[in-house]
């Protein structure tokens, strides 16, 4: 499959700088980074939140669990995880549990855990098991610019 055609053209649309890393098909963002010897706290996970309105996109660290009551007290709603079968429909173009962490791409509002920011380069899906991007931490924080910065997350 490599790169879901939306996120390759949203990051054509935006003049990303970055590169395509093939690794071993794992059953976590955590085993990921594991296996291609990316440090965990660099390696994004993506989260697909939601309720009957809309959805919302969480952006942490492997390394680091989702508070969902914090991010429903930031946002000011009752958001669930969503079932991977709604994921699947969001992200028509990514496989189940590779999706990338640009939900302004697919109309997704989207949160970011802060300490992503800070990282010299992340590391994320690219919509394929198979397929890593690795990209510089300026050049994600200029895609991330309209993501809410918000602390919804604790390390493992």
């Amino acid at each position: 499959m490599g790169i879901a055609i939306t996120l390759k053209e949203y990051l054509s649309d935006h003049a990303a700088s970055y590169e395509t890393i093939a690794h071993q098909r794992t059953a976590s963002t955590l085993q990921t980074s594991e296996v291609s010897h990316v440090p965990g706290d660099r390696m994004i996970k993506s989260v697909l939140l939601g309720d009957d309105d809309s959805y919302v996109m969480a952006l942490i660290p492997a390394t680091h669990r989702l508070d969902i009551e914090q991010i429903n007290d930031t946002v000011g709603r009752e958001l669930d995880l969503m079932p991977e079968t709604e994921v699947a429909g969001a992200f028509t173009d990514c496989e189940v549990g590779a999706i990338p962490p640009v939900g302004e791409a697919y109309g997704i509002e989207t949160l970011v855990e802060p300490c992503l920011l800070d990282q010299p380069e992340v590391f994320f899906e690219s919509g394929d098991h198979g397929v890593l991007i690795r990209m510089s931490g300026e050049q994600f924080r200029d895609l991330l610019e309209s993501a809410k910065k918000t602390e919804m997350s604790h390390h493992l």
